[in-house]
């Protein structure tokens, strides 16, 4: 079986939530840890690959596409 493969910029949607209300993280690290940032607060977290692995449910926003996350931080509101 092939493995996915993860890159930085990618968003992924977990399979538990976040205590802020959302599920959704932005992947700022790859490797045998990958680095997390939740979209919601911008709480950042490290997990095992193989943790990581298991609780992502599906990708979200692929690295490098139109429309993602800003790399500043979290997500603005509308004015």
């Amino acid at each position: 079986m092939e493995r996915k493969r993860y890159e930085l910029g990618m968003v992924v949607q977990l399979k538990k939530g976040h205590p802020c209300g959302t599920d959704r993280w932005e992947i700022t690290r790859t490797g045998l840890d990958f680095g997390l940032r939740c979209l919601g607060c911008g709480h950042r977290v490290m997990l095992a690959r193989e943790k990581f692995e298991r609780a992502v449910k599906r990708v979200i926003v692929e690295a490098g596409s139109q429309g993602g996350p800003s790399p500043g931080g979290p997500p603005t509101g509308t004015v």
